[in-house]
C-alpha cells in the first residue's frame, strides 16, 4: 500500500520562527499540550482565524496570537487582571 504525500508548503525561516514563538507561547500559558493543539488549530472567534494561521502569516498576526494567549491565560486564572491593568 502506498500513501500520499499530503500538499504540504515548506515553510520559510521567518515563519518556522514565528510558529515556534506561537507554540511556546501556548505551552506556556496553557501548560497541557492538548489545551495547545486546540487553541492553535481550532477558529478562535476573536481573532477569526485559527491562530496558527495568523501567527506564521506575519509580525502582527503573531502579536495578535500572543495578546489571545495572554487574555486566554487570564480567563483560566479565574479571569485575573493584567499586571498593567493592576498597576491601574
Amino acid at each position: 500500500m502506498r500513501f500520499r504525500r499530503a500538499h504540504t508548503q515548506v515553510l520559510s525561516r521567518d515563519e518556522s520562527v514565528r510558529q515556534g514563538r506561537a507554540v511556546r507561547a501556548a505551552h506556556a500559558a496553557l501548560g497541557s499540550i492538548d489545551a495547545v493543539r486546540a487553541f492553535l488549530n481550532n477558529p478562535h472567534p476573536a481573532l477569526g482565524a485559527r491562530p496558527i494561521d495568523l501567527a506564521v502569516a506575519s509580525d502582527a498576526g503573531l502579536a495578535a496570537v500572543e495578546g489571545a494567549i495572554a487574555a486566554e491565560s487570564r480567563g483560566a486564572a479565574g479571569n485575573a487582571p493584567a499586571a498593567s491593568e493592576a498597576a491601574a
